[in-house]
């Protein structure tokens, strides 16, 4: 039998002291649970990875006239509902009793309806922002059938019972693989719905605008939704002032241009979100990276003076 590595083993330890807090907090009443869960990420967890300094300096990149208080402030908030979403996804069968009657609004509720009625697919774009599967979980209620793309974890114990919490709330959890991408392309191919995040850093994505900031985004949505004739559809789960309930907000669908002219569409479609409650993003991601984008942008420009130059000899 082959001798597990170090990196297994920590995996292993790691796994184990998260499925022990999760199932600790899951014998606490719902209200109760996601109250300490969001308390733990603000006072342990964010500060201890550095998740609360990581969430400043982005918002101080992004808002430099935003004084250290109010960005504090949001810090604050967006790790409370980081830890909120986080036992709120990992409860399913309370998080669908707790959506079961939420109500679609906004302009593009008649639209996916029209389309869920034809059978036309439809590719749902949401982000790090309140709980993007609170909405997800809603509308599999209503009859959709909507997976979820995912990037899996580095960790494949923790990825393992990550799938179950995607999958245990309707739809299935295709991974950013060869195969998950060719099961998420049938699934359109079908007629089917789909969703998937658009507010990571990619290092190879077009270079478009994120709170007015370049930010190296995937065309991946926007290139599948016009491969297939889908529906390119923004929806967001947002947190209310309560701390447990949502709204979903379901936006115009985007219309079919260019890949790039629809996903900039879908980063100024979240901007807009973020701007009006700002501690509702995960600001703890590395979204924008800019000595590496410099650096990438640099060697670009090297490489095109170089193909345009004389050649040697010359």
């Amino acid at each position: 039998m082959p001798r597990k590595s170090r990196t297994d083993w920590l995996d292993r330890l790691a796994d184990t002291g998260f499925r022990v807090l999760i199932g600790g907090l899951r014998r606490l009443p719902w209200k109760t649970r996601i109250r300490t869960m969001g308390w733990i990420c603000v006072h342990l967890l964010g500060p201890v990875a550095g998740f609360r300094r990581r969430a400043e300096e982005n918002l101080a990149f992004v808002f430099p006239d935003m004084d250290r208080a109010t960005r504090r402030a949001v810090a604050r908030e967006c790790l409370d509902n980081m830890g909120r979403t986080i036992i709120e996804n990992y409860s399913p069968l309370e998080q669908i009793r707790e959506v079961a009657t939420l109500q679609p609004f906004g302009p593009g509720w008649p639209a996916i309806e029209a389309a869920r009625k034809t059978r036309r697919p439809i590719i749902f774009v949401s982000a790090h922002y309140g709980n993007w599967q609170a909405a997800r979980a809603a509308l599999n209620q209503r009859g959709y059938d909507i997976g979820g793309l995912y990037r899996p974890f580095n960790n494949p114990y923790a990825n393992a019972h990550y799938v179950e919490s995607i999958e245990a709330v309707g739809g299935r959890a295709y991974a950013r693989s060869r195969r998950g991408l060719a099961a998420f392309l049938r699934t359109l191919k079908d007629g089917g719905q789909a969703a998937m995040m658009l507010d990571q850093y990619v290092a190879d994505g077009a270079i478009l605008d994120f709170m007015g900031q370049p930010a190296p985004t995937s065309l991946s949505a926007a290139d599948m939704a016009l491969r297939h004739d889908a529906l390119l559809v923004p929806i967001y789960g947002r947190r209310l002032e309560d701390g447990f309930s949502f709204e979903m907000l379901i936006e115009t669908p985007i219309p079919h241009t260019t890949p790039e002219e629809m996903t900039q569409a879908l980063n100024d479609s979240l901007a807009h979100r973020i701007r009006e409650t700002p501690g509702q993003w995960f600001w703890m991601h590395r979204r924008w990276k800019p000595g590496r984008l410099a650096r990438r942008m640099a060697r670009e420009a090297q490489e095109a003076g170089t193909a345009d130059g004389p050649r040697a000899g010359a």
